[in-house]
């Protein structure tokens, strides 16, 4: 309990401690604004599109893979067998 009651006054000290004004090089502080308005109203920009020569088409095959699970449509002889674990 007592080192609860040390360690939250220090926390509250050192972030104090990191919360400082910043200040250039000739001691002013500096303060920037809120929010920041650029205006591209009065700004013309010329180019020209660039694309490429040609076109490069090509097409893909699908992916195929061997499969790795052998699907069974019939499970008559586990089925049996269930049935007579049973009886």
């Amino acid at each position: 309990m007592k080192k609860l009651l040390i360690l939250i006054p220090v926390a509250f000290i050192s972030t104090a401690v990191w919360a400082q004004e910043e200040v250039d090089e000739e001691g002013r502080r500096v303060v920037y604004k809120k929010e920041t308005e650029i205006d591209f109203e009065g700004l013309e920009v010329e180019g020209e599109l660039v694309k490429p020569q040609g076109a490069l088409l090509l097409e893909r095959k699908k992916a195929s893979f061997n499969p790795l699970i052998k699907l069974r449509s019939n499970f008559d002889i586990e089925m049996s067998q269930s049935v007579n674990d049973i009886k």
